[in-house]
């Protein structure tokens, strides 16, 4: 357990900012929610002066209340993070190998991350074939309707994925499907999802995660796949290609494989 404590005194000190971001760093470096008196007590502070610092984050948007008044954060700085240059490089270094597929395959291909509680498409290609099935770049889906959605589930932290859920029933009103725990389970057997589309009928998504350096899914890299008449690679080819072209992107950003 990392405790924060008091920073060095600088010419330029503000300290309420870095109350701020003390709060931020401790409930990010712990396992569970904390109450304002646990806060209060890791950061050596009482629990006054650590309130208006609470109230503030909470109104922003990066702490929340859960059940019994502790706090924990939000997704807000995960979705911050999306605006910074690393998210710039997973794009970079996933297109030449999303082209490659879409070639290899016949078929299109994107890549999504979980924001909040839907998944975003960061980028798409479409299929080098006259007709095909494409999603939108920058479109949104509700992450429980979505198999990239389920597959970065599976491979998020149990505090991480406990956040997650959270913030996505707090958004949409609903309840957690029953057996999620079961489907979650089975795609980290799997190593990836094969599942007809929750949305259009005849496609089936092929998903697998994309790890960073925490070896933590940081997105998806989807095929909605569609069987032509004349098709030369099949869902099980179809899965072995996308696995290998996540492992390629995985290790050009600098991530790593989860330990079994």
């Amino acid at each position: 357990m990392k405790t924060a404590s008091k920073p060095a005194k600088n010419t330029y000190a503000t300290p309420a900012l870095e109350k701020g971001l003390d709060v931020i760093e401790l409930l990010a470096h712990h396992p569970g929610a904390l109450s304002k008196s646990a806060i209060s007590r890791h950061l050596n502070r009482t629990v006054s002066e650590i309130f208006r610092m609470l109230v503030c984050l909470e109104k922003r948007g990066y702490i929340a209340q859960t059940d019994g008044d502790c706090y924990a954060l939000t997704l807000k700085l995960f979705s911050l993070v999306q605006e910074h240059p690393p998210t710039e490089r997973l794009i970079t270094e996933a297109l030449p190998v999303i082209h490659r597929v879409t070639q290899q395959m016949d078929q299109s291909c994107h890549i999504g991350i979980i924001e909040g509680a839907q998944v975003t498409i960061l980028a798409q290609v479409n299929a080098p074939t006259p007709v095909g099935f494409y999603v939108k770049l920058g479109s949104t889906v509700d992450l429980m309707e979505a198999a990239s959605g389920y597959v970065i589930l599976a491979h998020l932290g149990d505090e991480e994925l406990e956040r997650t859920l959270t913030e996505w029933k707090s958004t949409t009103g609903k309840k957690v499907p029953e057996d999620l725990k079961k489907h979650l389970s089975r795609i980290r057997r799997q190593g990836h999802e094969t599942q007809p589309s929750y949305l259009v009928r005849g496609v089936v998504n092929i998903s697998c995660p994309i790890f960073d350096e925490r070896a933590s899914a940081i997105g998806a890299l989807t095929v909605p796949y569609i069987q032509y008449n004349e098709s030369k690679i099949g869902l099980a080819e179809g899965s072995k290609i996308l696995k290998q072209a996540c492992l390629e992107i995985t290790h050009a950003i600098g991530g790593r494989l989860p330990v079994n």
